[in-house]
């Protein structure tokens, strides 16, 4: 028995690694988030137990899959994204370790480089940034942000669920002394067929993404500036696009 908590990658089906399918298609057992693709949910075995997370709290999750794991079934829990970024995978598996019930991480493409280059939008490139900054927007109502470090650190911010709180966000960058005219993006739904992205200021963003569906990331930097060139090349042929 083994409890594989595999990453599903940040939307587009096509983007689960070969060993995530390879278990995907053989399991007993399928425990999945809501934002997967369902065609990849449809690739587990017919006679498999599917269990979609729907409203379940994270404990119950935990609990489920060490349930699952005693049972002696060979256990996918299917995650957006890559389990170990922002997907909880670490309470999981320290959940499954302290019960004893054996399991393996299977990383998947993380929506942290995927979703920016869905647009375009290299996260580093040289001259430009050599590092990137990853928070949770979640933290954004809260006093866990700390924006005047934000503001002043070099290179890419990424923001991970931060759609709902980009008011906030965009707000709280500028009054810690943040450029207005630093260019931002929000990438809505990234790599899937109905992903949409829009560009503009950190002073506009918010008004900008006013209309866009979750999950969204937002990218603050110079890197943005540079997807307009990017998917122009792309659309004359001089870049391949995968």
């Amino acid at each position: 028995m083994t409890v594989w908590l595999v990453g599903a990658g940040p939307g587009d089906p096509g983007l689960i690694t070969a060993r995530g399918l390879e278990l995907v298609r053989s399991c007993e057992a399928l425990v999945h988030d809501a934002l997967v693709a369902p065609e990849l949910v449809a690739e587990a075995p017919d006679d498999a137990l599917v269990i979609p997370r729907a409203k379940l709290a994270q404990a119950e999750i935990d609990r489920l899959l060490v349930e699952l794991g005693r049972r002696g079934l060979e256990v996918v829990r299917l995650k957006g994204g890559d389990p170990f970024v922002f997907g909880r995978g670490g309470e999981e598996a320290l959940a499954l370790a302290e019960a004893g019930v054996p399991f393996e991480v299977v990383p998947g493409v993380s929506a942290l480089s995927a979703v920016p280059a869905f647009a375009g939008i290299p996260v580093t490139h040289r001259g430009v940034s050599a590092q990137v900054t990853l928070v949770s927007g979640h933290s954004a109502s809260g006093e866990e942000l700390d924006y005047a470090h934000l503001a002043r650190t070099p290179g890419t911010l990424v923001v991970f669920m931060g759609l709902a709180h980009l008011p906030e966000l965009a707000a709280g960058l500028l009054a810690a002394g943040k450029d207005p005219d630093t260019p931002a993006a929000v990438v809505s739904r990234g790599t899937r067929a109905d992903g949409r992205a829009v560009t503009g200021s950190l002073a506009g963003i918010a008004a900008l993404a006013g209309d866009l569906p979750s999950p969204a990331l937002l990218v603050v930097g110079d890197v943005v500036a540079l997807g307009a060139a990017v998917r122009g090349a792309e659309r004359r042929g001089c870049v391949p696009v995968v």
